[in-house]
Order: C-alpha cells, then sequence, then structure tokens
C-alpha cells in the first residue's frame, strides 16, 4: 500500500468525504476502489468509493459504501489514506509526494535509509533521509533518480560523487 492522502473534513449531511491527495492528478480515483483508512498506527479499515467527485488536483469528495450520516464520517477526519499501489504506477513516478515510506538506495553508497519526508523549494523537490543517525536532504532531480520501483517501494539513485561523504 502506498499513502495516498488523508481524509480533511466532512461534506453534507449524507456522510460524505473531502480526502487531499498528492497523486497531482485525480484520474487514478474510480468507482469501487478500496481506500485503506489508517484509524490507528499500522491498523487500516477498508471503504469503498460509490461516488466521487474531482474537486481540484489536490481534493476529491468522495461517498463512501456504508457510510451515510455525518457522524460515522466524522470519525475519518484526520485520518491518512492508502492505496494498492498498482492504481498509481504511472503517477508515483512524477509526485516525489508518493515516495514517502520508499527505501532510497544509490549505486554507490548503497542504502541509504527510507524516505521520511519530501518538500518542494522554488528548484527542486527534496527528499528527508536519516542516514548515520543524522537527518539529510537529498534532491529528486530526475538526472540522479535511475529507477523507480513503485511496487517494492524502492528509489535507486545516482548522487554526485560526495555528496554522502558530508554524513559519514
Amino acid at each position: 500500500m502506498i499513502r495516498v492522502g488523508k481524509i480533511v473534513a466532512t461534506h453534507g449531511i449524507q456522510g460524505a468525504v473531502i480526502m487531499t491527495h498528492v497523486a497531482g492528478d485525480g484520474r487514478w480515483m474510480k468507482k469501487g476502489h478500496a481506500l485503506m483508512v489508517e484509524m490507528q498506527k499500522g491498523s487500516y479499515i477498508p471503504y469503498f468509493v460509490s461516488e466521487f467527485r474531482i474537486v481540484n488536483d489536490k481534493e476529491f469528495n468522495i461517498n463512501l459504501e456504508e457510510l451515510n450520516m455525518v457522524e460515522n464520517a466524522k470519525k475519518l477526519v484526520g485520518k491518512a489514506v492508502f492505496v494498492d499501489e498498482a492504481l498509481l504506477v504511472g503517477y508515483a513516478k512524477e509526485s516525489p509526494l508518493l515516495w514517502i515510506g520508499f527505501t532510497v538506495t544509490d549505486v554507490h553508497v548503497g542504502l541509504l535509509g527510507v524516505m521520511e519526508d519530501v518538500m518542494q523549494t522554488p528548484n527542486q523537490w527534496l527528499g528527508k533521509i536519516m542516514y548515520n543517525d543524522k537527518e539529510v536532504l537529498i534532491p529528486l532531480l530526475h538526472q540522479f533518480i535511475k529507477d523507480i520501483q513503485v511496487k517494492q517501494k524502492r528509489l535507486i539513485m545516482e548522487l554526485p560523487a560526495g555528496l554522502m561523504d558530508v554524513y559519514m
């Protein structure tokens, strides 16, 4: 599973929810898809999409099966949403926000760590990893990325020589 977004609010009185997402494009969402809502750390409950509307490139209004009261929908607000990575294969390669949780490996140094966060600067995306007990920001530029293995949640990079030497 891959984290795709978060339920941020309820919508109306029929139990619909507003979900923000990081896929950058809403075309992956389909009626009947299972959204895995993380109710507690490591505990996921499937909710199936009965209807949805794309609000913009970062937000959906979603009706979920068996969720027809606003009181029940309120319990989902603030919860992270995960989906099967197969739904996002085409989008994950283009959206660094979907790489959170991926293992990062450099072709020269080896295993660097797990992508804990990503952030966008005016010129590029940066990924945050812990390497040798130090927080490291690595540039997520296309020329440094050799392979993105979505199903294995791996990002293979070839970082500039000496970049990781600072943290050894």
